[in-house]
Order: structure tokens, then sequence, then C-alpha cells
């Protein structure tokens, strides 16, 4: 199977073309030689890319027909990641929440709405007076 194929199938990009395209800044290595998108892999081999500036390290097990279930991507490779990269990856997603938290920023229409109406209730009790 493909290289870019076999990382689309166990999962690890969305598309193909992500795969492609790391493939041809050479971000992808099969059994540490620079792998274009159509090298081969096979059961045994070792695969080494980058993506979000994490080293992935996995071990082909077992070639899948076609793209599988989150569940059974175990059955086709062995994640040989350092478990200090994962916790890089981690350190990372808090760094993101930390800069934005989710819900600051610009308001939705809701929002909006809201600030328009206790707005417009205070402008009409200011008036009764």
């Amino acid at each position: 199977m493909r290289v870019d194929k076999y990382l689309w199938c166990v999962r690890y990009f969305k598309t193909r073309n992500q795969v492609t395209e790391l493939c041809k800044k050479n971000h992808v290595t099969v059994n540490g030689q620079v792998a274009k998108p159509s090298k081969e892999v096979f059961p045994m081999d070792k695969v080494t890319f980058r993506r979000d500036q994490i080293t992935y390290h996995l071990k082909v097990l077992d070639i899948p027909a076609n793209r599988v279930g989150a569940k059974l991507v175990d059955l086709y490779r062995i994640d040989e990641t350092p478990e200090e990269n994962l916790q890089h990856l981690e350190l990372l997603q808090l760094a993101k929440q930390h800069y934005r938290k989710t819900g600051v920023g610009r308001p939705t229409k809701k929002d909006r709405r809201d600030l328009d109406e206790l707005t417009w209730e205070n402008d009409t009790n200011d008036h009764i007076d």
C-alpha cells in the first residue's frame, strides 16, 4: 500500500491530499528514508512523520483494505511516539486555550440581541424618573 494511503487509512489525516503535501515537504520517512507519496509500505516497516510540531513514530503491523474505524486502528499499527512528544501536544493545546478562551471575543447574534435588550431596558427606566 502507498504510504499516503496508509496514513489516511489509519486515520492520522482527514484527506490523502494532506499526506501528499507532507510527503512533498520531506516530512515523511519510511525506514529512515524520505518517502514520496507513492512509496510502498509493508508490515514491520517504521513510518515517521511530523505533524503539528510533533514527530510521530509508527510501526506497521498489517495493511488495511481501506479506511478503518477509530477503534480498529490498533490492529494495523503500533504507535511508538515518545511520551514527551504527546505531552508537548497537550501543552500546545493548553497554550491555545490560554490566549483566547471560548466565548470571548466578538459577540454572537444572540449575545448582541441580549445586549440590545438589556440596554433598551436601562434606557427606558432612565426616562421614567
